[in-house]
């Protein structure tokens, strides 16, 4: 059997040297009884297997990369396992073993669309050979998606269906073309310039701009959320072949499908920019070129004087919006405009590296320091908080953290709705009604109206946030340098020249842009490019005090690690956490309850208690900790039942054998019934019988003379509870029937065990029975 050399993951440590070889047997069962079959089973397919690798890297050389990793969903955890197998006679066979292994460890099967020089390395700059253009539709109407692609690009090679379901049950689908011949070098740029265009055009995944990025190999199987289907091929057309620059013109000529695309790119043939920028066009194709011709070069034009230093990005984008309002007939939406700059300038900078600002003022002469005593002399009020107490300050960053579905956004909806109407939420502050832009890309319009009008809030303060919160609906970009555009827009289309006091971004995950590298959440360098470069510009480029509140995903971590540091859940690098200036993590103390916990991390101010919330009729409340067991209820709740049945047993034995003529010291009796009526050990009814005494349900008899017993030698006395009684030495007679009755005497306390010190003190009145406070008979 074939050994495979392994090295680190494709897209993060591993942990492993690239030095490690791992066998493909390792992943064979080394059971030799006969495989019993499993009707509900799904195996990985090599006849498939074999098609995909064709189709994929039939013309390339080099190392295909693979990786290993458990799809969610499942409950079980497990390592990615990464490997790189060379193209030659033997990759269909390494490739069918590693997709057994991937198939009973439940992991998915990803492999990057081209090959490599060598085993571990697989970054986007790595990879030599591309044969394969391919659009990823995994949402939205994917049969009217794939209609507008063969209408306009024509029959691909191969259509898998990749497992997934979109919400309305429709399969989600791989679809690829391949090509004549290897895409090397330059091409390899087209290639995935290509990819992407396709996927802006019609709503496709738009990660595939990157050569690096993995996907499902076809054949294997897919288990996430706990279903196993074949990653299955549709399709199959093995003498569909086209050529890169035939099929690049075939892209840029598609139009976006209606309602969901947009234009991500210029045409090749433009006239002179003295011309664009002189001449009107109209729509409709009437003049010598087409509005997006004029526009994409315009935009060009002024991308690279702001590249080059030129003129400052503040004035690129007034001139672009100058010549869309000048010459364009109509003009462009603003939104396209700003995603068409946002385009093209990322491509500028990948082509020509970091821009050269221009700063817009004269740089200072030197960083502001004060000495020591400056600081001490300065005795003037401090900033009032954003929101109090110091949870967000002027300039400063929260991050509400929590895992999915715990109910961070519907939390983050109604702090925002009482900071916008001046009044405090769950004892958070604000310092007057603050105008709040919430940039959100998880909630569709309806559903974010539904929850905006269920908030439970005094009508008449409602009326004071209508204006001053500006939600958007679910939004589907990146927050990348035309994001920031697009945002910095429309702040200023809905508060004028007002700055708002607070931007929200919500969630991290679904805006994050790591910059050229294309670094992801877990790369320190890229998430501190998004935090600097898109979040800080951001907020600079409106409201340069204003607050920044951050809503980001926590991974999973025990309980033990949540108990001990609740920060290390939230998930990607660490330099988030080194970023902000406050930070609260939300999450379910007990899965089976509805109540959640608030942790609290201030840089500026003094901590905050953890918190407990709920919410009732609509409103989040806050819930004393000390009245509610949270964690291990059942079990809590099972202990509780046994402590009230041995208070109820050792009451009651007492009584029987006080009828019976027999007191007992706290000793004795532990002894006496160790192991009877489901008490347990002596030690255990000690402890009871201690508790029981402290709380007053117990008792002691110094004498027991009148008994019938004599002093006795321990500390406290004999046991005493409410209602004892012993037996007389005479008879009783009945004086109705004149039956002969066994006569008792009443057992009544002369002493008590102090609840506070512990110390035996005399009962004032032996015949009224006195609890301590707090406590019921």
């Amino acid at each position: 059997m074939p050994h495979v050399p392994v090295g680190g993951t494709l897209l993060g440590a591993a942990g492993m040297s690239e030095n490690n070889i791992v066998s493909l047997d390792a992943w064979r069962d080394f059971n030799d009884a006969a495989p019993q079959a499993d009707p509900f089973d799904i195996e990985p397919d090599p006849q498939q297997i074999a098609v995909f690798l064709d189709v994929v890297f039939g013309y390339c050389e080099g190392w295909a990369p693979l990786r290993g990793f458990v799809d969610k969903g499942q409950g079980i955890d497990g390592r990615p396992h990464n490997a790189w197998i060379e193209i030659d006679d033997s990759l269909l066979e390494k490739a069918v073993s590693f997709a057994s292994w991937a198939a009973r460890e439940g992991a998915a099967f990803y492999v990057v669309p081209g090959t490599v020089a060598e085993t571990g390395r697989a970054k986007a700059a790595d990879v030599l050979q591309m044969q394969t253009v391919l659009v990823d539709l995994d949402a939205g109407d994917i049969v009217a998606k794939l209609d507008h692609l063969i209408r306009h690009l024509g029959e691909p090679t191969l259509l898998v269906e990749s497992g997934g379901r979109t919400p309305d049950g429709l399969d989600k689908l791989h679809v690829w073309w391949r090509l004549s011949e290897p895409a090397e070098g330059e091409d390899i740029a087209l290639l995935c310039r290509l990819r992407g265009d396709i996927a802006v055009k019609v709503g496709g995944d738009t990660h595939f701009r990157s050569a690096h990025q993995p996907i499902r190999l076809a054949g294997s199987v897919y288990h996430k959320g706990g279903f196993k289907r074949l990653v299955n091929i549709r399709r199959h057309s093995p003498r569909v072949e086209v050529h890169l620059r035939d099929f690049a013109e075939l892209v840029d000529t598609m139009p976006p499908l209606a309602g969901v695309g947009s234009e991500p790119g210029p045409s090749n043939d433009k006239p002179s920019i003295t011309e664009i920028l002189t001449t009107p066009v109209r729509e409709g194709g009437e003049d010598d070129w087409t509005r997006f011709q004029g526009a994409s070069a315009a935009i060009g034009h002024y991308v690279r004087l702001a590249h080059e230093g030129r003129m400052s990005r503040d004035e690129a984008w007034e001139a672009i919006c100058q010549y869309n309002a000048a010459q364009l007939r109509p003009s462009w939406p603003l939104e396209r405009l700003a995603s068409e700059a946002q385009r093209l300038w990322r491509l500028h900078e990948e082509r020509h590296g970091p821009a050269l600002e221009r700063l817009s003022t004269p740089p200072m002469s030197a960083l502001p320091a004060f000495t020591l005593g400056a600081l001490l002399d300065d005795t003037s009020p401090m900033p009032d908080d954003i929101i109090a107490p110091r949870v967000l300050t002027p300039g400063g960053m929260l991050v509400l953290g929590g895992a999915p579905k715990v109910g961070k956004s519907d939390f983050l909806i109604s702090l925002l709705v009482h900071m916008a109407a001046g009044v405090p939420f769950l004892g958070f502050a604000p310092s007057q009604p603050l105008r709040i832009f919430y940039l959100q890309a998880e909630i569709q319009y309806h559903y974010l109206r539904e929850r905006l009008q269920a908030i439970r809030i005094d009508p008449a303060l409602l009326a004071v946030a209508r204006d001053n919160l500006v939600a958007t609906p679910k939004v589907r970009m990146l927050l990348d340098a035309g994001g920031v555009a697009l945002a910095v827009a429309a702040v200023r289309a809905h508060y004028g020249h007002g700055a708002p006091d607070i931007l929200c971004i919500d969630p991290i995950r679904n805006l994050f842009d790591g910059g050229p590298d294309g670094g992801g959440e877990n790369d320190n360098t890229a998430m501190l490019f998004f935090l600097q470069e898109r979040v800080e510009a951001l907020r600079d480029a409106v409201a340069p005090d204003a607050g920044l509140i951050l809503c980001h995903h926590t991974r999973k971590i025990t309980k033990k690690q949540l108990a001990e540091d609740p920060f290390m859940a939230l998930s990607g690098a660490g330099s988030l956490r080194s970023f902000y200036s406050s930070g609260i993590i939300m999450h379910r103390p007990d899965e089976d309850r509805p109540e959640r916990m608030l942790h609290f991390e201030l840089r500026n101010g003094p901590g905050i208690e953890p918190m407990i919330i709920d919410k009732a009729d609509g409103r989040w409340v806050s819930i004393d900790r000390s009245s509610e067991r949270l964690v291990r209820k059942a079990l809590g709740d099972k202990l509780d039942a046994e402590r009230v049945r041995k208070h109820d047993v050792i009451l009651g034995v007492l009584l029987d054998e006080a009828l019976e003529g027999r007191l007992y010291t706290i000793n004795q009796f532990a002894e006496a019934f160790e192991n009877r009526g489901g008490l347990g050990g002596k030690d255990t009814i000690r402890d009871r019988l201690n508790v029981l005494a402290t709380k007053g349900f117990v008792k002691f008899v110094r004498d027991g003379t009148p008994y019938g017993l004599g002093p006795s030698r321990s500390r406290f006395g004999f046991l005493c509870v409410e209602g004892m009684a012993a037996p007389a030495e005479e008879e009783a007679v009945d004086p109705e029937t004149g039956e002969v009755l066994p006569a008792s005497v009443a057992v009544l306390p002369t002493h008590y065990k102090s609840p506070q010190t512990g110390a035996l003190l005399e009962v004032e009145n032996p015949h009224v029975w006195v609890y301590p406070e707090g406590e019921q008979s």
